[in-house]
């Protein structure tokens, strides 16, 4: 029998995934509407409007399957309930890059990853990097822009 594989998330992130299903299956009785008004337009082999809604459904019904699959095998991590001096998925990571600039990413799931906004997937090559390591020690990554070095600096459950 196979075992169904967890997915870490934080508790905003499954919030984000709820609002994204709720928000297509909104949007399920408007597509119905479109196709019903492309097909009481006669002939479907040319009827570009009902092909459209047609692929838009199908793309509606993907995404819907894959969120609930999602969403069903979520475990919700709170980040104030962890402790400890390595790094673990829900960290706050202050690193210092080879600049000795400080760049700050929490350890998230691969729904709600944002780099742009410090949020970086544990199963990302930093991601990857960071899990288990502590203060003061040097990480070493290759991310498709090069070979990138930090220093980790501070850890945070927050």
């Amino acid at each position: 029998m196979a075992t169904v594989e967890k997915m870490p998330m934080l508790q905003m992130g499954y919030d984000k995934l709820i609002a994204h299903l709720r928000e297509l299956k909104a949007e399920r009785p408007l597509i119905v509407d479109a196709i019903e008004e492309a097909r009481a337009h006669g002939d479907l082999s040319e009827n570009a409007e009902y092909h459209a809604a047609k692929e838009r459904q199908g793309q509606v019904e993907a995404t819907i399957s894959d969120l609930e699959d999602k969403l069903s095998r979520a475990q919700i991590i709170d980040p104030k309930s962890l402790s400890g001096n390595k790094i673990v998925f829900g960290a706050t990571v202050k690193l210092l890059d080879e600049d000795d600039k400080p760049v700050t990413y929490q350890i998230v799931g691969q729904a709600e990853a944002d780099a742009k906004q410090g949020m970086i997937s544990y199963n990302s090559p930093l991601g990857r990097a960071l899990i288990g390591r502590q203060v003061g020690e040097d990480v070493e990554v290759s991310v498709p822009a090069g070979d990138k070095s930090y220093l980790v600096e501070k850890i945070e459950f927050i």
